[in-house]
């Protein structure tokens, strides 16, 4: 990428002094009337402690590409993750758990098969409604070309049927989730909330101190289940983290 560096009144700077490319204007994929600006840098290899400190400025990855959001006027993207340690389920999660203790979960490294694509096409389709994303070859570039170190979850049901996948970038002391999709058949399970606690307990028997869950949008109700994930913390507009209790109204 080429271009100028754009600092911005919320944007934490980046870790490393870098040139930042700030994108055409897009409509907002979370909050309607509203127009998105990123700002970006791309990488063929980054490792997972750089990789994390970009996620405490406020940055998240897609495909090979690390994004910052720099919205004139606007700083409604507000990074969550959760304290491993601390976390702890609540009710509706551990009937969740329950209802889901049949599945059979693996983990290993990112693999794009026919059976993932099939599934991702009625994902994006059927839950979404945005069957231009289907495409095999964009898929492949937002999920599977990874620059850092990346794992991936399946999630099958007792007949060995792939029910969801979850793909995260690994650091040192982080799971950050990247990117869950499921069949929509299944939506009674609650898949995403299984995947994000089965992940949740995969890094605290790893010992890892966070899990990042991305972007926070408020008034987004797409998102408002990661805060469900308590207690959880929030980035704020210099940089820190502080707990939701404490730090942040919700």
């Amino acid at each position: 990428m080429s271009g100028t560096t754009r600092l911005d009144f919320h944007a934490p700077r980046p870790p490393l002094d870098i040139r930042l490319t700030v994108l055409s204007p897009v409509p907002c994929p979370y909050l309607p009337d509203r127009i998105e600006t990123i700002r970006a840098v791309m990488t063929s290899s980054i490792d997972g402690d750089t990789y994390r400190a970009f996620m405490d400025a406020g940055f998240r990855r897609s495909g090979k590409m690390l994004y910052q959001p720099v919205c004139e006027g606007c700083s409604e993207c507000i990074p969550l993750r959760v304290d491993v340690n601390a976390f702890a389920m609540s009710p509706s999660q551990k009937r969740c758990w329950k209802r889901n203790s049949d599945l059979v979960v693996e983990v290993g490294r990112p693999e794009l098969t026919d059976e993932k694509h099939a599934l991702y096409v009625r994902y994006v389709k059927e839950w979404h409604g945005k069957p231009e994303e289907a495409d095999r070859d964009a898929m492949y570039s937002f999920l599977y070309d990874s620059p850092t170190d990346t794992i991936e979850f399946t999630y099958r049901d007792p007949a060995g049927q792939l029910l969801a996948v979850g793909i995260g970038d690994l650091s040192s002391r982080t799971l950050s989730s990247v990117y869950f999709y499921f069949d929509p058949g299944n939506a009674r399970r609650s898949l995403g909330t299984f995947g994000a606690l089965h992940e949740i307990g995969w890094c605290r028997q790893r010992g890892l101190s966070h899990y990042y869950l991305g972007f926070w949008v408020r008034d987004c109700g797409a998102m408002s289940y990661k805060s469900t994930f308590r207690p959880f913390e929030t980035m704020q507009a210099d940089g820190s983290w502080k707990n939701a209790v404490s730090g942040c109204q919700i």
